[in-house]
């Protein structure tokens, strides 16, 4: 009995005080105004560079997650605001796998970028060409996944180089993060078929082959505001902002069109 009257009295006293069951943040409700972004590694250069532009003008703050899905799945479950692809099939994926995080009918084209053809300092297998990747000896890595499926067969395929760029694929990987570290690693990779925007990410180490202008293949990079967030004022706020010509400017920097 002594114990349901300090119980009441403890529950009347957090009453006046203003406390209330409802104050507590629920897992993974925002509280603090920061409005959460997560996707993959290709366009988190412009994107966080945006962002700091956007905080700067705004006050509202911007933080980027970005890389392969299953390392930041979880947490975006809890808390995204927003869900960017590095292309536009890649996030129809992501709204089929995650139907409950993310409105087919709500999604935001922002900038195109093209397909490019990365090889190694100085380019000492004077790769200038796709033809040229179809050469003996020349050893191509391969991103089966992430925004990039089916990238360079699309490419070869208008020029009838299917056979021979295939022939001499040496390895392929899910992820543009894994073919990064082998291509970190191993140095007997000659060249990757991706997009432009990689080589400003990784200029220490790459060269980059632009395709004539009637070989290029672009791929879009679309935004969508999740279904679960608490912040979706603020985060149409961003996209806006990502719509500018002073944001678009930055992600031509990065190797967007």
């Amino acid at each position: 009995m002594k114990k349901l009257i300090f119980v009441g009295c403890l529950s009347l006293m957090l009453v006046l005080l203003g406390f209330s069951p409802e104050m507590v943040p629920k897992r993974g409700q925002a509280v603090d105004g920061v409005v959460k972004v997560y996707g993959p590694g290709g366009p988190l250069g412009p994107i966080k560079e945006a962002g700091e532009l956007f905080t700067k003008e705004t006050g509202i703050k911007i933080e980027v997650t970005a890389g392969p899905e299953e390392k930041w799945i979880d947490q975006a479950k809890q808390d995204a605001d927003i869900i960017y692809g590095g292309s536009e099939y890649m996030l129809t994926d992501f709204m089929h796998d995650h139907p409950e995080l993310l409105d087919e009918k709500n999604r935001t084209e922002l900038y195109a970028r093209s397909a490019g053809i990365l090889v190694r300092k100085g380019n000492p297998k004077n790769i200038q060409s796709l033809e040229d990747l179809t050469k003996k000896g020349v050893k191509i890595v391969d991103v089966n996944g992430a925004g990039q499926l089916g990238l360079w067969e699309d490419l070869a395929g208008r020029k009838g180089l299917i056979p021979g760029i295939s022939r001499n694929i040496d390895i392929s990987v899910r992820s543009s993060a894994e073919a990064i570290d082998l291509w970190k690693a191993n140095s007997k990779l000659d060249a990757w078929i991706t997009y432009e925007s990689w080589h400003y990410r990784l200029a220490d180490v790459t060269d980059l082959v632009q395709l004539p202008e009637e070989d290029k293949l672009y791929r879009g990079t679309p935004v969508s505001i999740t279904s679960k967030s608490e912040n979706k004022k603020k985060a149409q706020q961003f996209i806006d902002y990502l719509k500018t010509e002073k944001s678009h400017q930055v992600f031509q920097k990065w190797g967007w069109k």
